[in-house]
Formats: C-alpha cells, sequence, structure tokens
C-alpha cells in the first residue's frame, strides 16, 4: 500500500458528504456509500451512490504505478540570473 489517501466529496444543498479512504478500503466505501443511500433521512440518493462509486472503482484500475508530481512550480535556482 502506497499510503496515500483518497478523497471523494459531494456537496448537496447545505449537506456535505466527505470520503476518506486508503486503497485497501474502497470495498468499506462503497458499503457506506450503498447505507447512507437506503438511509432516507440523508439526501444521497441512489444515484450519487452509483455515479460515487464509479468515480472509485475508475480511481482503482486508473492509480498511477509511480507517483508524479502534483505541482510543477519553479523553484529559486531554476531561474537563470544574468
Amino acid at each position: 500500500m502506497s499510503g496515500d489517501i483518497n478523497v471523494l466529496a459531494l456537496v448537496k444543498g447545505s449537506e456535505r458528504y466527505v470520503f476518506l479512504y486508503d486503497d485497501a478500503s474502497r470495498g468499506e466505501a462503497l458499503r457506506v456509500l450503498g447505507r447512507y443511500a437506503s438511509n432516507p433521512e440523508l439526501s444521497c440518493t441512489w444515484y450519487d451512490a452509483a455515479v460515487l462509486s464509479q468515480k472509485i472503482r475508475q480511481g482503482a484500475t486508473s492509480a498511477p504505478s509511480v507517483p508524479s508530481r502534483r505541482f510543477d512550480l519553479a523553484l529559486p535556482s531554476d531561474t537563470e540570473e544574468t
């Protein structure tokens, strides 16, 4: 396991659903989506759960094997002084 944490968020009106999970707990994240969708007291629907589930599954297949740089910012040492 790489130690990376995946973040998935859903905003519905004034409600915020934020899921944090690592690669080993993808199955548990999917089960939680189902529990939220089946709870009539929450605004999370089965459609929302399906869309988020697809995102979780796509993340499992498209994860890069080698971490890439998240930001490509120039460092002070990268500029040439004349």
